[in-house]
């Protein structure tokens, strides 16, 4: 076959044409024979069995049947018309129905001739019926490319209404097949084929399409999962290869005054073992002559802060400035001033850069920054402004970065001759399923131990029925000096009404808690952003005892005299955000608490997010759940599951061919990184065939 054949537009399809071609573009984004190859069924339908008339169930299911036509008639409606035709075998008669395109259809029909039918029964005023059935005569029937198990390919409406069926798509696969003589390349080295006993390609996407039995499909699902993941896990570990190989970092070299001053003289507590490993990884890294692109996964409270911080007090020894970025002024804020609280007296110099630094003040930071007197910079996306320069910028560190589109994270790229070291920080957990496929070209560390004293936060659920006991729990809290968060849920679909109960709960709050014994502060979104920070300000002081806020006060808040953290309505709330919720309570010495709200009637989704919640602390096994009951795009947000886009494989169900992907992608490029050795030659061309096409979501972009 030519190599170029696949790449034919698939309006030289006999039987697409450029109307289908139009229509099979706009609705599956089907452009090429390729993109049709790779159009695979989500599901299948037994075909092996034929059913007689009166063997079919008052049910309604999809089946198929052998017999004739013997009766056809139209039948007046209240609106329009249906065309009946009457079908019999030699056990029993039913109809066959359409609603549309009888002109066509009447044509069609053949009275007296074997046909085979297949659709979803209906059972109605004691009579079977099927509407718009697939039909075949028996003679083609048996022509064709006969399969046991019936493809059902993903289709939406506009498809139906132009008339691609599902098995119109069928007759243009049996089409492609028949155009290229199904004379696929292969594209995993014979090794991989022997040590997995993997069927060739050719085989596989000939049983996707068209499965001679349950035992072959299962075969070919498998190896087309398995090329899927492990060409991603080849982009993936290529890229952090490449970055190492290429893109040279600063090495610093020694550990000095600054870093060892603070070790013995300034940490508040011992670090856990997970700290030290962590600290150890980021030290081998930033000691080699490669650049540094880690990532460092920690659940809230872990202590990720003073990593960064004796990061940064390494690049200072070694005559490197720092900047740690963070998505909110108030998340910059607390970062600047939980640095300057831990580094005490030290001779280091730091400062804060947010949209709201005075211009006076701004002139001052850069000039600093640029002189190099300044040492560490704490800001938001001010940072990134190309007015901000650097003297000699050797560590970033970023911290929720999610939150950071890719643009603005390759800004920091260019703050320095080579690019500096970068750390990213994240208290939102990842399941190793997707932290495998997603930043798969990143080095993960992760700090799993809560720092000594920190108590697990307790998590319990209570309908609404229970609010009274809540409300007497919550005063005793408030009696001992305590502060409480309250929050309510904000759903885009439902704002107007989110906002109303809100305001409701805040007014009910505002009666059982009165003045001037509570006060309490409001924050949402249709605050300014002024008034915001006021509010939130006045409860981090302490001025008042209550927060009632939206998911606003979802990431960084840090208040340790905060023990109760009320979560209304929780079953609208995703399980991660619980978990981020949780997390700000339970930042000080004291016990704390999560209640979880909610009314009598609960999904049973929302049943295995309470029960997941009340019963463990862990981040990465909430992650894990979450993951599994969402699925992976919405999980990461959309800015970053279009990598997920995959055309047969699911990361959560075949998280076991995704390691075996990962391990198989290693070994391969552990001995040829470059993929040059003959024997490794289909990979090659697979390869870049595919970074061609489209590159992985990308870091440096």
């Amino acid at each position: 076959m030519k190599p170029n054949l696949l790449q034919t537009p698939i309006t030289y399809l006999k039987g697409v044409g450029p109307n289908r071609a139009q229509v099979l573009q706009a609705e599956l984004g089907i452009e090429t024979y390729n993109d049709l190859l790779h159009h695979f069924p989500n599901r299948y339908i037994d075909k092996t069995r034929y059913y007689k008339i009166n063997e079919l169930e008052r049910n309604s299911a999809e089946l198929q049947l052998t017999g004739r036509i013997v009766h056809i008639k139209t039948v007046e409606q209240k609106k329009g018309k249906r065309l009946v035709a009457r079908f019999v075998d030699e056990t029993g008669e039913m109809e066959l129905v359409w609603f549309r395109g009888h002109k066509w259809i009447k044509e069609q029909l053949k009275l007296n001739v074997p046909y085979v039918i297949f659709g979803r029964t209906q059972w109605f005023n004691g009579v079977f019926s099927m509407p718009h059935p697939d039909m075949e005569l028996l003679s083609d029937h048996e022509k064709g490319l006969r399969i046991k198990m019936q493809p059902i390919y993903p289709s939406t409406e506009k498809l139906g209404n132009k008339g691609i069926t599902n098995k119109v798509l069928s007759q243009l696969l049996q089409q492609l097949f028949i155009e290229t003589k199904g004379a696929f390349a292969e594209t995993l080295t014979p090794t991989l084929l022997e040590d997995l006993k993997l069927i060739p390609r050719k085989e596989a996407l000939l049983n996707i399409h068209f499965p001679r039995d349950q035992n072959k499909l299962a075969r070919a699902q498998f190896r087309l999962k398995f090329e899927e993941l492990f060409f991603i896990q080849v982009q993936l570990i290529s890229k952090n290869l490449l970055r190492k190989k290429k893109i040279k970092g600063f090495p610093f070299q020694h550990v000095g005054k600054k870093f060892n001053t603070f070790y013995k003289e300034y940490l508040p507590f011992q670090l856990t073992g997970a700290q030290q490993k962590v600290i150890k990884e980021i030290r081998a890294d930033l000691g080699s002559n490669a650049q540094m692109n880690r990532l460092l996964q920690g659940d809230v409270g872990s202590g990720k802060t003073i990593v960064a911080l004796m990061s940064m007090l390494l690049a200072l020894d070694n005559g490197y400035q720092s900047c740690l970025m963070a998505p909110t002024e108030i998340l910059a804020n607390q970062h600047f001033n939980s640095l300057k609280e831990l580094l005490g007296e030290m001779d280091v110099s730091i400062a804060l850069l947010t949209g709201s630094v005075r211009k006076s003040n701004r002139k001052e930071i850069h000039e600093a920054l640029e002189d190099g007197s300044l040492h560490i910079l704490v800001g938001t996306h001010a940072v990134l402004e190309h007015k901000v320069q650097f003297n000699n910028l050797g560590l970033a560190i970023i911290d929720e970065q999610h939150r950071f589109g890719v643009a603005q994270r390759s800004k920091l790229w260019h703050k320095n001759e080579i690019p500096p070291h970068i750390l990213v920080m994240t208290a939102t957990p990842i399941p190793r399923t997707l932290a495998m496929s997603l930043y798969g070209d990143l080095d993960i560390s992760v700090i799993d131990e809560l720092p000594p004293g920190r108590k697990p936060v307790k998590t319990v659920h209570r309908y609404d029925s229970n609010r009274l006991k809540v409300f007497r729990f919550l005063k005793e809290e408030i009696k001992k000096g305590r502060q409480v968060y309250v929050v309510y849920p904000l759903i885009k679909e439902s704002q107007a009404l989110d906002y109303k109960d809100l305001m409701d709960g805040y007014e009910s709050m505002v009666r059982d808690f009165p003045l001037p014994e509570y006060q309490i502060s409001i924050v949402h979104g249709k605050m300014k952003s002024d008034d915001k920070d006021y509010e939130m300000n006045r409860f981090v002081k302490g001025e008042t005892q209550i927060m009632v806020a939206t998911t606003v006060i979802e990431v960084g808040v840090n208040v340790p005299n905060a023990t109760v953290m009320i979560i209304e309505s929780a079953e609208r709330f995703g399980l991660s955000q619980l978990h981020q919720l949780r997390g700000r309570v339970g930042r000080g010495g004291e016990q704390s608490y999560c209640i979880l709200m909610t009314g009598q009637k609960l999904s049973s989704e929302a049943k295995t997010r309470l029960e997941t919640m009340t019963r463990t602390n862990d981040g990465f096994e909430i992650a894990e759940v979450d993951l599994k009951l969402r699925g992976p795009g919405d999980l990461m947000g959309t800015q970053q599951s279009g990598l997920l886009n995959l055309k047969i494989a699911d990361i959560v169900k075949d998280n076991d061919i995704l390691k075996t992907a990962r391990f198989y992608a290693m070994r391969v490029l552990q001995e040829d990184p470059d993929l040059i050795l003959e024997k490794n030659h289909p990979l090659r061309i697979t390869y870049l065939e595919l970074i061609r096409n489209k590159n992985i979501w990308n870091y440096i972009s």
